[in-house]
């Protein structure tokens, strides 16, 4: 049976070396990074996933800021609260809730977030910059991602890695980091010829296309490490639902080295990562070398 990368466990691990450089911002540097989340509409599950981020953002010791706006708020009035929140140097991290009404345009308010603030990763700077490999604030289930392949691979130079999905949130991203690890970097998704062949040939495989249970166990290469970013939720007994990922993990945990499960494997890595980003985007803004360990 494969090991399972226990992702809950490693992001409590993060949170901690979190809260040890936020405590020695405020001791040494008197800087206290603070987030902010702006979320607009009633979405229930950016409701649950924005309240997280603010317990876990107080929890770390850093200061949390929640604007919460009406679905009807104009792109005009959001765009202003962003330039606030670029203008104001208590505020290192800028988040935007996704998704957003559709009267909204998403590329518009993401590339409105100053660059240095742009804790999401996801402003077309700092897109470009991760795919000619500068350092960049980098999206955060992807950099998850990779800081659990190194927990339990250690060096990833040389494996073949498969990346299954071409989303600019994950799937390109996760890529591009894989070529920074020095890893051969293969990228298949819907319209790939033979898809089960082409993931027989991961040593690293990441699914991140959203179908559920889509990689079967007979398409993992024996001893393989997979990484399941798929959050599918399907109906279960009772009337009641349940997550699952891409991945057959009943099949799959049977052939490979190495799994994460779903829930509990990559999720927890993504609030994590975007509190990591926020110290890191703090530091780069007061001049700080970056604390060792994040």
């Amino acid at each position: 049976m494969a090991t399972v990368i226990d992702g809950k466990a490693y992001a409590a691990k993060l949170r901690s070396r979190v809260a040890d450089a936020v405590s020695m911002l405020i001791t040494h540097h008197q800087v206290k990074p603070g987030l902010a989340v702006v979320l607009v509409g009633e979405d229930p599950a950016s409701q649950v996933y924005v309240r997280n981020k603010g317990k876990q953002t107080a929890e770390t010791g850093m200061e949390s800021v929640e604007h919460k706006l009406p679905g009807e708020t104009s792109e005009q009035d959001l765009l202003a609260l962003i330039d606030k929140l670029n203008n104001d140097p208590g505020i290192n991290g800028i988040l935007v809730q996704l998704p957003l009404p559709e009267h909204i345009d998403e590329s518009k308010v993401i590339n409105t977030i100053n660059v240095a603030k742009d804790v999401d990763g996801f402003h077309i700077q700092n897109v470009g910059k991760l795919s000619i490999g500068v350092d960049s604030l980098v999206p955060c289930t992807p950099a998850g991602c990779i800081l659990l392949l190194k927990d339990h691979l250690g060096d990833l130079t040389g494996k073949n890695a498969v990346v299954v999905g071409r989303s600019n949130i994950v799937g390109k991203p996760v890529s591009m980091l894989l070529l920074k690890e020095h890893c051969t970097v293969t990228i298949a998704h819907s319209r790939t010829s033979d898809l089960p062949a082409v993931c027989r040939g991961a040593d690293i495989l990441v699914a991140a296309v959203g179908v559920p249970e889509l990689v079967k166990g007979d398409w993992i290469k024996p001893g393989a490490t997979i990484i399941d970013v798929g959050i599918n939720r399907i109906e279960a007994e009772g009337g009641k639902t349940r997550l699952i990922g891409d991945v057959d993990y009943t099949q799959a945990s049977k052939v490979a080295g190495a799994i994460t499960p779903v829930p509990g494997g990559v999720g927890p890595m993504t609030i994590a990562c975007l509190l990591r980003n926020t110290v890191i985007a703090a530091c780069r803004q007061h001049g700080i070398d970056i604390p060792a360990g994040l």
